[in-house]
């Protein structure tokens, strides 16, 4: 059962963006209840570190997943998944993340691809960045704290998504995800490897998959 069928469609406000602030209990809930947790895939399973096939057939199958995806993310306490952290090679991220004003954001978005950004837009942020696939470690990581992504939502329907702040970050890593990137290939190698370091010394505190 698709997300219009049961949740009604998300609207778009003036500018063309979506509208993913309202209802945001309602919505995740509905995705959550209906899906079921799988584990998370860590750093070194192949499926993260390539690109991932385009979303083509908008159906039972791609809602089923996406149920899957709030219902792994809640479990996992994630504000952004990657369909490849759950080993699925699909071009389908989900959300449920707060702004730097504190508004909470959820939704999906399929085939996203991150909009080029006006110079003067670019300002960047180097808050700390961490992510469920290199667990318990965090770096600092300059991103723009303004993004857009264009895609496709759970019915194919072209929609537009844009974000300040923490959001403009996790609109940035989830898409990077998808294109087989980590946010710790951004890092200086010193970096990455203190990451990999923490990774190493820590106990994540959700399941995970082993690396063979």
């Amino acid at each position: 059962m698709s997300q219009q069928e049961t949740d009604g469609r998300i609207g778009v406000d003036d500018e063309g963006f979506v509208v993913d602030t309202e209802d945001c209990e309602a919505r995740e809930a509905a995705y959550r209840e209906r899906g079921t947790s799988r584990p998370i895939t860590v750093v070194g399973n192949p499926v993260l570190h390539k690109e991932c096939k385009d979303v083509t057939e908008f159906d039972d199958e791609l809602a089923k997943l996406i149920d899957d995806m709030f219902a792994s993310q809640r479990t996992a306490e994630g504000v952004g998944l990657a369909a490849n952290q759950i080993g699925v090679d699909l071009k389908v991220f989900v959300y449920d993340c707060p702004d730097d004003d504190g508004k909470r954001h959820v939704g999906v978005v399929c085939n996203p691809v991150l909009e080029e950004l006006e110079p003067e837009r670019r300002v960047l942020d180097d808050s700390n960045e961490g992510c469920l696939s290199v667990p318990t470690a965090y770096a600092s990581l300059a991103r723009p704290d303004y993004a857009v992504v264009r895609g496709q939502d759970a019915e194919g329907n072209p929609i537009r998504v844009r974000g300040t702040g923490y959001f403009a970050r996790c609109l940035q890593h989830e898409t990077d995800h998808l294109y087989g990137y980590l946010y710790i290939d951004r890092l200086s190698k010193r970096d990455r490897k203190d990451a990999l370091r923490q990774m190493e010394e820590g106990t994540p505190r959700y399941e995970t998959v082993p690396n063979a």
